[in-house]
């Protein structure tokens, strides 16, 4: 049970946060998740049935994974997160589709790289994960120059991650994601099975030229590309929040092995965490995000949000 303003509730109390799967908190959020982190908790609403809402207290939180393409503004924050025992490390995606605005609202590539630079000089390299995601096949952008366009990125960040991550574009899944990125007239399309692989190979030479080079990982791909050396990843990884905090037998590695987010999709490596995030509330806008269902969702959100929210679908 825990003590909120409405009396005692019954709560859950993770050791992982997901900040988050569903929405960029670093990027629009930060002022609210300190809030929270200072009340003590936090309500998710279900996104399917927003009567449905749970209780998330911080009190037993060990680390706090964050999902971001923009964490700048997350960055004053981090002493004041480290002062309270809570480990963190961060999922940074970093695309380039700025020539065909996919991300309209994200910063531009230059200060993305910078922020990540700054970010990884602060907290560490194996801390900062470079996500490219997803890799879009696109009529007026050949694969080769998608890779161009990583290469040139990776050049300049290698240094500042252990880790790139990526995943293939799965629209078809995404009804309202087909209809948005139309209205881009980009013709933005799923790769096969062949062009996937070819993708893969390429960017495993790209890698080896780096000043650094990195370890590769998909996300929640089915393909097996082990043979190259890519591994699939954990997002939520185990063995990394393992690592940062070695004095919690609750991450034993024998009990760790076999833990495996079940809420997740099937190809997903993820230990289990809880998200704390909510579906329209990015306001990044990027076009193939399956997380808002319409600009005008999310602006009807953010016009409903307050800092003293418990959640962040009030």
């Amino acid at each position: 049970m825990f003590d909120t303003p409405a009396g005692e509730t019954k709560a859950i109390a993770p050791l992982v946060i997901s900040a988050s799967r569903a929405t960029d908190i670093p990027a629009f959020h930060s002022t609210w998740l300190m809030h929270r982190l200072n009340q003590g908790y936090c309500v998710r609403a279900n996104p399917f049935n927003r009567k449905q809402k749970s209780f998330i207290s911080f009190s037993q939180c060990k680390v706090i994974v964050f999902w971001s393409k923009n964490p700048k503004p997350l960055l004053p924050y981090l002493d004041a997160i480290s002062a309270r025992g809570i480990q963190y490390y961060f999922q940074y995606t970093i695309n380039d589709y700025e020539k065909e605005g996919l991300e309209p609202n994200v910063p531009q590539l230059g200060d993305r790289i910078e922020t990540f630079i700054r970010l990884s000089e602060k907290i560490g390299r194996e801390k900062v994960i470079w996500r490219f995601d997803p890799v879009m096949r696109l009529d007026c952008v050949s694969l080769d120059e998608i890779l161009d366009r990583i290469d040139g990125i990776g050049e300049r960040i290698s240094p500042y991650t252990t880790k790139l991550v990526f995943s293939f574009v799965d629209i078809l899944n995404y009804a309202k994601v087909t209809k948005r990125i139309k209205k881009y007239s980009v013709g933005a399309q799923e790769l096969n099975s062949n062009e996937r692989l070819d993708f893969a190979q390429k960017l495993t030479a790209a890698n080896a030229a780096w000043k650094n080079a990195l370890e590769l990982a998909t996300c929640a791909e089915i393909d097996n590309l082990s043979h190259l050396g890519i591994r699939r990843n954990a997002c939520i990884d185990d063995a990394l929040i393992r690592t940062m905090c070695p004095g919690d037998a609750k991450h034993d590695a024998k009990k760790s092995a076999a833990r495996k987010d079940t809420g997740q999709r099937k190809a997903c490596g993820c230990a289990p965490s809880k998200d704390i995030g909510a579906y329209n509330t990015c306001l990044h806008l990027c076009a193939y995000c399956y997380a808002n269902h319409s600009e005008g969702a999310v602006r009807n959100t953010f016009d409903k949000l307050s800092i003293e929210s418990e959640s962040l679908l009030s």
